[in-house]
């Protein structure tokens, strides 16, 4: 069975009519043609590398049906940088080393993109929100100095600048 839906993704509406069981993930990858989303585990929702923001919360896009996300905002991490600048969790993984691969990183910002929304919080708070996504290749210790590098960056940052950082 189909039906019409229309989802904002990093700013722009896809409305498309779609089967019914199209997962979100498949939607953003093949309606809107962004592929930075990934797909790691079969969609079973273990490995997080499909990690989006919708309406505001990271989410695993292979756990929704893209019919549940008609009408809602949703962030992926080809919105995350503006006008040339890479968001505070991206640059944290730049200056720190936080990835090999890179196949788990979307879905890693994702996660974090929410969690840095209030920056203070200890290592244990990382690792712990960190936990919905697996990651084969680093072991985590960088991963762990990006974010507090990038917990440096946006607690520096003015709040207007925050603000617009964390504002889909």
């Amino acid at each position: 069975m189909k039906r019409s839906i229309g989802i904002t993704i990093n700013g722009e509406v896809y409305e498309e009519t779609v089967d019914q069981r199209l997962l979100l993930v498949d939607f953003i990858r093949e309606v809107a043609g962004l592929t930075g989303t990934h797909v790691g585990c079969s969609v079973e929702g273990r490995c997080g590398a499909c990690t989006v923001v919708l309406n505001g919360k990271a989410v695993k896009a292979c756990l929704l049906l893209a019919v549940q996300a008609d009408g809602a905002s949703v962030l992926t991490i080809e919105g995350l940088a503006r006008d040339d600048a890479l968001h505070p969790i991206q640059d944290g993984f730049w200056e720190k080393h936080g990835l090999q691969c890179g196949f788990c990183t979307p879905g890693l910002l994702m996660t974090l993109y929410e969690f840095l929304q209030n920056p203070k919080h200890s290592d244990e708070e990382i690792r712990t929100a960190m936990s919905g996504v697996i990651c084969r290749c680093t072991g985590y210790v960088h991963i762990v100095e990006a974010v507090k590098h990038a917990i440096a960056t946006v607690e520096a940052l003015p709040p207007q600048e925050r603000k617009e950082w964390f504002n889909e």
